[in-house]
């Protein structure tokens, strides 16, 4: 569950109150007598009545604000399968709380009020208010998991989902500061700025960084560190077929978006052509590939790295970011890391109506899948990734709803698929213009593909 709490990480901080003061009473039944017949009834008096109840009772002003009551004969009702009262959640589609499993982590409002790990991603929805529980210190790390765990289970309310030793763990999330990373002994560190962000302004853009490398690397563990406000940093390759006139210039800043905000079209072109390599929407990240497992670097590479920094405030902010490419020799590496791109280029999309496409793509051979990331343009409403195949056939492993940011899953265990097995990819499109959309370099064009990285046998 550790790699789906990282890689889901969506919209926070909402606009109700989810508990506020200090309480002494729990309304509920004490966990610890052994009456609690279902996880639900864990989650209502060791964290509901604790942190939300003496708020979310009916009659407050909190109750009225967010048209939520948490009491224990009411809280399941109002929690499950609701829409938000608040105006900018129900705009982004959230529910209060879905059961659909994997697919309601990041579009349950009650998650992304509580997940305080995720907070990187606050100022992006400053609509949704504040952080809860109001007043108090976050959640546990036990707490959250437990609560995740139930929700990936599809929030049943009188069933156990959930181990309720999770709940041992009292640690809680301390943001970390923004400094420097050392230098590796063995490898290479990038420095990307500081560079400046506007008032009020997102800014995000492309520079390619050749690492000036005379000799082939093999890459194990990557570490990236990002100033507040950064929403990511991603790290792409090339593909082979790249045109000589749109490989970009080294060292200079694309930005992605001029000062008033518009796309800068030049500048995106050469997407068609990234590879994903690894990256993160985290402040720290410290990534270690498969055991044995390396990504191969030929000799006088580059990456053109993508930051996107967000600035809520009315002052010019700085965006820096550092990245650390551990290597390891030649002779400790037993599988070589390969790339997963699953393209597909021959869709259409009909105007003013909402499409779903399908496309599976099969294996030959057994593979280690360790990562996945979507890659859309701004049409696409939903992107989903079901195993084709085999004993867990259909089975939902990847979703995402963010055409601009999708989340970066890291599998671990990787998942395994056999020869003839592979995955169907399911993406929803809402085309609003008024022609036919089809695959294309653009953003005002369309794609669908599915990067990645994996090993082979």
């Amino acid at each position: 569950m550790k790699a789906i709490r990282r890689a889901l990480g969506a919209p926070l901080f909402c606009a109700i109150a989810w508990g506020c003061g200090d309480s002494s009473t729990s309304t509920g039944p004490d966990p610890q007598s052994g009456a609690l017949s279902s996880t639900w009834d864990v989650i209502q008096a060791t964290i509901l009545d604790t942190n939300c109840v003496e708020c979310h009772v009916a009659g407050s002003s909190f109750a009225r604000q967010s048209d939520l009551i948490l009491t224990p004969n009411v809280a399941y009702s109002q929690l499950v399968n609701r829409v938000p009262n608040n105006a900018a959640a129900r705009a982004d589609g959230l529910s209060l709380l879905g059961t659909e499993g994997l697919a309601s982590v990041d579009k349950s409002f009650f998650w992304e009020k509580i997940n305080a790990p995720n907070q990187s991603h606050y100022f992006e929805h400053a609509g949704y208010g504040a952080l809860m529980p109001l007043g108090k210190p976050s959640l546990t790390n036990g707490e959250l998991e437990y609560v995740l765990q139930w929700i990936l289970a599809g929030a049943p309310e009188t069933e156990h989902v959930a181990d309720q030793a999770l709940l041992n763990d009292t640690e809680r999330y301390e943001p970390p500061e923004f400094e420097a990373l050392p230098v590796p002994a063995s490898g290479i560190q990038i420095h990307l700025g500081p560079f400046d962000v506007a008032p009020n302004f997102e800014r995000e853009f492309y520079y390619y960084q050749p690492l000036n490398n005379d000799e082939e690397l093999f890459v194990n563990r990557v570490d990236i560190a990002m100033r507040a406000g950064s929403h990511h940093l991603i790290l792409y390759g090339f593909s082979d077929d790249i045109p000589a006139v749109l490989m970009p210039e080294p060292n200079v800043i694309r930005d992605v978006r001029d000062a008033s905000g518009n796309y800068i079209f030049t500048n995106l072109l050469v997407t068609q052509y990234h590879e994903f390599v690894t990256g993160t929407q985290w402040p720290l990240m410290n990534y270690h590939f498969p055991p044995g497992v390396a990504l191969r670097i030929p000799r006088n590479s580059g990456f053109d790295l993508n930051p996107h920094t967000i600035n809520r405030t009315g002052e010019v902010m700085q965006g820096e970011s550092y990245v650390n490419l551990h290597t390891i020799e030649s002779s400790e590496v037993e599988h070589v890391a390969e790339l997963l791109n699953m393209n597909n280029l021959d869709f259409s999309l009909p105007p003013n109506a909402v499409t779903t496409l399908t496309r599976t793509f099969r294996t030959d051979e057994r593979i280690h899948i360790f990562q996945l990331v979507s890659h859309a343009h701004e049409h696409m409403t939903e992107f989903r990734v079901f195993i084709d195949g085999g004993a867990r056939n259909g089975e939902l492993v990847y979703i995402a709803y963010d055409w601009e940011h999708p989340p970066i899953l890291e599998l671990d265990p990787p998942l395994v698929l056999q020869p003839g097995q592979g995955l169907r990819l399911e993406a929803t499109y809402n085309n609003t213009t008024n022609r036919t959309l089809r695959f294309g370099l653009l953003s005002v064009d369309e794609m669908m593909i599915l990067f990645g990285a994996y090993y082979v046998d």
